[in-house]
């Protein structure tokens, strides 16, 4: 008889490890997993390095409440500190914290979107040039967020129905958008680029990208299948902490942002430029042209129409649309 094998006791997860996996298990967005995990540890640490399951509400409140007063952070920031750590408490810990939260909230300014004209739109995009000028170009063209937009793969971009499919976009949501005749010939020497690049990386046994979810194990091999790969790929390899798998991602936000600062410079607009103004004037210009607002709303992705609103401030004319007295 065999004797008894002695049972393993494995270390218990340390709590940010927790965290991480139960984001991985929802699907959230490697930022959105970046800035919980630093905002619960400066939670944590704000506390004296106590273990949230000995805190509560008091000391929740005391933290957003310092938050607010003393680092004098934005709205959105105290937002996103709080939902942090109400994703510690209900999705890691399991304790629902009862009751309203009486923590001393930042204000959240009342402030309009800047839009760029037409003109200023296209004197920047003349001063941009390669993939970055094509990246903003469907910013404008389609109303993308700048993650979107560099997260498009192959299969989303339908030139038979002139539109584009946008996955997982914030909200976990698919929508569709056009895409302009304009680009169809960029786009589709873009392609061009992107296969040449994938074909030398199978050559040299890679030519594998991320899949999202559980894909990779449903479909073994799918990661090298041309359909999936980026439209804008990175320049270089890389290789995956966890399985050392080597593969190429898609092109970094910077690399956009920094020649859309040097495009706005060259262009000598004084407005501030960023890649979220041309969604701005996506929505803004369509609104201008007499498109419906539920029209725009969908083509944005919004969930609520007040969100859409926002763009009609800059209709027809500054100020309202109305006319001063001075030009009468």
């Amino acid at each position: 008889m065999s004797p008894t094998q002695p049972s393993v006791v494995r270390p218990a997860k340390k709590l940010l490890d927790q965290v991480r996996e139960v984001i991985r298990r929802k699907h959230y967005s490697c930022k959105t997993e970046k800035s919980y995990v630093a905002w619960i540890k400066r939670f944590i640490l704000f506390h004296g390095k106590r273990h949230p399951r000995e805190m509560g509400k008091t000391e929740i409140e005391a933290y957003l409440t310092y938050l607010a007063q003393d680092r004098k952070v934005a709205a959105a920031t105290q937002n996103q500190a709080f939902n942090a750590i109400l994703f510690l408490y209900r999705n890691v810990l399991q304790v629902e914290l009862e009751g309203a939260l009486n923590a001393v909230r930042a204000r959240r300014p009342e402030r309009v979107p800047t839009v760029l004209t037409r003109e200023e739109v296209h004197l920047i995009l003349d001063a941009m040039s390669g993939p970055p000028q094509l990246i903003v170009q469907l910013l404008y063209g389609c109303g993308l967020r700048l993650m979107e937009d560099l997260r498009l793969r192959v299969k989303d971009i339908d030139f038979g129905l002139n539109q584009l499919v946008i996955r997982d976009a914030k909200g976990m949501k698919d929508r569709v958008t056009m895409l302009p005749e304009l680009l169809r010939g960029s786009l589709q020497k873009q392609l061009l680029r992107t296969r040449l690049v994938h074909k030398k990386d199978l050559a040299r046994g890679y030519g594998r990208v991320v899949l999202p979810y559980a894909l990779a194990r449903k479909y073994p091999g799918a990661d090298r299948e041309w359909g999936w790969q980026y439209v804008f790929p990175a320049s270089r390899l890389y290789q995956e902490r966890e399985t050392g798998i080597v593969r190429r991602h898609h092109l970094h936000e910077s690399c956009v942002q920094k020649a859309l600062r040097v495009a706005a410079r060259i262009a000598g607009i004084a407005k501030p430029v960023h890649c979220h103004i041309f969604r701005h004037s996506f929505a803004t210009h369509l609104l201008e042209a007499g498109y419906d607002i539920r029209t725009v709303q969908e083509l944005l992705g919004h969930k609520d129409v007040s969100t859409t609103m926002i763009y009609t401030h800059v209709l027809n004319r500054g100020g309202l649309a109305v006319r001063s007295p001075l030009d009468s």
